[in-house]
């Protein structure tokens, strides 16, 4: 359940094209608070950092799942994931995932080569590797979420319309669609923050009721904060909210 509320977090939490400055920067760390119908399931955060690959500055975002309390004792998780990406056009380089759900454990890291959309993937738990072609402009699921709040058109939208990208995740390129549904003010541990609403649409079956499953709500600001999501599953229902942030780029607004 942890690594899928770190997969919402990341997959969802928009972020958009580099032709303007960037939503975020080194330093920025956010917390979210996870709750399982009532109960306070667990936390997952997401930083940014500074990092060099091929003596080339670029962004290093970590973002961790774990269940806390009770949850852990019924279902222990800890998940990282990790993305290594350009800091002028997004494109990563490079991307780590450790995770432990409940004894389930995957041990994997893969290496991207943009000049030919290419993508080693060693699994140091099976001690495999394979090279995967890919489409132009691939992201992998943490570099998304970044990519995404950069985006030329996400403050373009209208009611109704959706911004699609290619993202690298379990060894396949998945079509990636976020509806975007309007305007709300929304209460938070902050105050009342004004956001856009989204609902990334989800295949249906054992984890989600239907397409439209997940709602997400970011700030109406430069930021595009994730600051709460929820989601209806096949089994209760899921909800994530922003605990605490710091190092933003922007200024977060309140409404008083």
């Amino acid at each position: 359940m942890k690594k899928l509320v770190l997969i919402i977090l990341v997959l969802t939490t928009l972020a958009f094209d580099t032709q303007k400055e960037d939503a975020y920067g080194v330093g920025e760390y956010f917390k979210f608070r996870i709750h399982y119908g009532i109960v306070n399931a667990g936390y997952a955060t997401l930083e940014v950092k500074d990092a060099t690959i091929n003596n080339k500055k670029v962004f290093h975002a970590v973002g961790k799942g774990y269940t806390t309390g009770m949850s852990k004792f019924f279902f222990k998780v800890e998940d990282i994931y990790e993305s290594y990406f350009d800091k002028q056009n997004g494109n990563p380089y490079r991307y780590v995932r450790k995770i432990d759900e409940g004894g389930y454990t995957k041990d994997q890291e893969g290496f991207f080569n943009p000049a030919e959309n290419r993508v080693l993937v060693k699994d140091y738990k099976r001690k495999t590797e394979k090279t995967i072609v890919l489409t132009d402009n691939v992201q992998d699921i943490v570099s998304s979420f970044y990519y995404l709040r950069n985006h030329p058109n996400i403050d373009k939208l209208k009611s109704g319309e959706s911004i699609t990208i290619d993202m690298f995740f379990d060894e396949e390129i998945t079509k990636f669609k976020l509806k975007y549904v309007g305007l709300q003010d929304i209460t938070t541990k902050f105050g009342t923050v004004s956001t856009m609403v989204f609902k990334p649409l989800v295949q249906t079956g054992r984890v989600f009721k239907e397409k439209e499953s997940l709602t997400i709500w970011i700030t109406d600001d430069d930021n595009k904060v994730p600051v709460r999501i929820k989601a209806d599953l096949a089994v209760g229902s899921l909800k994530a909210d922003l605990d605490e942030y710091k190092g933003l780029k922007n200024p977060f607004k309140v409404k008083k």
